[in-house]
């Protein structure tokens, strides 16, 4: 038994103490606050005896190793979110929508496609073909902006278990989500007033001409794809012809809800529903979860099997990667470590942008650094410029796509690079404006040691409630049924109301330290309950060795009254397991 109460949580360490690591570091202390120089990182690099050396390389090639399966696991979360939505998500996307209702469809159908490129990439091709206007396919664009950031937040949650990392990574994850929001807050009234991204892209579009070529796949993809098609293939033509308009979701099983085949042992000869076979490869095959003679409520499910798997993937390389970086980074200070990676902010941009390019997502990119954040490897004003980069990188999937089209699909994916471009030049380049992502997204991580479960509610209320709230009221108003429109309009008036006291109550009731109060007191109460028999050990050593010292025995009656206490218990709980 230890004789000391191990530190185990941010309660038991002194006021202004970072934990990174296994280590705790004091910021308030002067050698603290002083900036490491490089050659303090290069020691700490680089000065290694031979058997460190070859730990730090069987950590890197664990860290790559975990790092290439924490992808997959992604993709299969992807994949499984298309599946599971690929029908619903086609079906949002209509020809005569506001730009609420546009901003919105944006969002919930990208949450549903875990991929703004995939969105981006359906916009583009449906204003190329005149099923929706370019006005509203920058809408649109503006939401898929907003709902790509959902699955970096999804990964902040594989920390639930260390309150200090959870409260970091939340605050890495969502510092994207604050840029996309203020940016929309601003850009989107100023496009419904002024047009300001049309004008600009139609005049840039104006001499276009559609090029010729093939879709090009990133190297990420590449190595990537082989296992994971394995397990699922999605068949990618599903939300986009629904959305068209060519097809419905029943379409794709004829065969009295079934796929359609030449012959039933021979999966390659089925025609594709959810999910499809990859018939050019070298060797075509079909994955494991393909079945021929599936319904679509099969393929949905096997869809779900997929997000589960890649869910449990995601989170078992997740503790991994952040136990093996504890390990690599034991030893040393936080001061060497940030001197390590602060570079700067426009050069993070550019490299943000660059590692999107090639791996084809900004999730990815955001997924796989917010865990370096989580565990105190990366500052979060180091974060933001890298997020803002993978905004950039992920514009160019939609402008590869708009290539081989019109210069409709053009004008909408130069208005996604330039929607956050602006966005970047407003939020960025001064100082006081940059805090604003940066104390919200501290606000929310802070928000995490209120309450452990804060990040699911905020995923359910930000990227699903809400949206979809608005989307119905959008919907009410664009009807043209007047009956709908007076709804419409009491249920506005009814939420307003509701904003208004609930802002009111929080601001001069003491509605906000109330609930403060509520929250922190259950997580207390959360705490106790877990930590209790761990206490209880070390209180029982400590009266031990308090006898011990001070010669006093232990009362043998109470001892012996505990004993023959838990024998009549032991004794009903062997009568219970024997008559189950």
């Amino acid at each position: 038994m230890s004789e000391e109460k191990p530190v185990n949580s941010r309660k038991d360490r002194p006021t202004g103490s970072m934990h990174v690591g296994d280590a705790d570091f004091d910021v308030n202390d002067p050698a603290y606050e002083m900036d490491a120089t490089w050659g303090e990182v290069c020691k700490a690099c680089c000065v290694r005896s031979p058997v460190e050396w070859a730990m730090a390389f069987g950590g890197l090639v664990a860290v790559f190793f975990f790092l290439y399966f924490f992808l997959v696991g992604l993709d299969l979360l992807g994949n499984g979110a298309k599946v599971m939505g690929g029908c619903a998500a086609g079906a949002l996307f209509g020809d005569d929508m506001n730009p609420i209702a546009g901003l919105m469809v944006g969002i919930v159908a990208t949450v549903l496609l875990q991929s703004s490129s995939t969105t981006t990439s359906i916009v583009v091709s449906l204003v190329g073909a005149d099923s929706v206007t370019v006005k509203q396919g920058i809408f649109m664009i503006m939401g898929a902006n907003i709902g790509t950031s959902v699955t970096n937040t999804i990964v902040a949650m594989g920390h639930l278990g260390d309150g200090d990392q959870l409260e970091r990574a939340f605050a890495g994850a969502t510092v994207h989500d604050m840029f996309n929001f203020l940016s929309v807050a601003i850009l989107l009234p100023v496009e419904a007033a002024t047009g300001y991204l049309f004008y600009l892209t139609e005049a840039l579009v104006k001499n276009f001409k559609a090029q010729d070529g093939e879709k090009w796949e990133g190297p990420v993809k590449k190595l990537v794809s082989p296992l994971a098609s394995r397990i699922i293939i999605v068949n990618k033509k599903v939300a986009g012809d629904i959305a068209s308009g060519k097809k419905v979701c029943d379409d794709y099983y004829p065969n009295n809800g079934t796929l359609a085949c030449d012959d039933y042992n021979d999966p390659l000869t089925c025609s594709s529903g959810l999910l499809s076979c990859d018939s050019k490869a070298d060797t075509p095959y079909c994955p494991a979860f393909f079945d021929p003679e599936a319904t679509e409520s099969v393929d949905r499910t096997s869809g779900v099997c997929a997000f589960i798997i890649g869910l449990i993937l995601l989170f078992i390389c997740l503790f991994a990667l952040v136990k093996i970086l504890q390990r690599l980074m034991m030893g040393a200070s936080t001061r060497v470590l940030y001197k390590a990676t602060n570079i700067n902010g426009y050069l993070a941009i550019l490299i943000g942008a660059g590692i999107t390019i090639l791996v084809q997502s900004s999730s990815i990119t955001t997924s796989v650094l917010t865990p370096l954040v989580g565990v105190g490897a990366l500052r979060l004003e180091q974060m933001l410029p890298l997020t803002l980069g993978a905004n950039i990188g992920t514009t160019v999937t939609g402008l590869l796509a708009a290539l081989l089209g019109n210069k409709n699909g053009m004008q909408v994916a130069l208005a996604h690079l330039f929607f956050n471009i602006t966005g970047i030049a407003i939020w960025y380049p001064v100082p006081f404006m940059r805090n604003i992502p940066l104390n919200a997204a501290r606000a929310l991580g802070r928000s995490t040691r209120l309450f452990r479960g804060f990040p699911i509610i905020y995923i359910a209320v930000a990227f699903i409630a809400m949206p979809l709230i608005f989307l119905g009221i959008s919907y009410l108003f664009s009807d043209g049924n007047s009956g709908l429109t007076a709804l419409g309009s009491i249920i506005v008036v009814v939420l307003a109301v509701v904003l208004i006291y609930t802002g009111y109550f929080c601001k001069y009731q003491g509605g906000s330290e109330k609930c403060t109060e509520c929250l922190v007191s259950r997580e207390k109460r959360n705490v106790a309950v877990r930590d209790l028999p761990d206490d209880m050990e070390w209180l029982k050593a400590k009266v031990r060795e308090l006898s011990e010292h001070t010669g006093l025995p232990i009362d043998e009656e109470e001892e012996a009254a505990d004993v023959e206490a838990e024998i009549p218990a032991k004794e009903a709980a062997d009568e219970a397991s024997d008559e189950a």
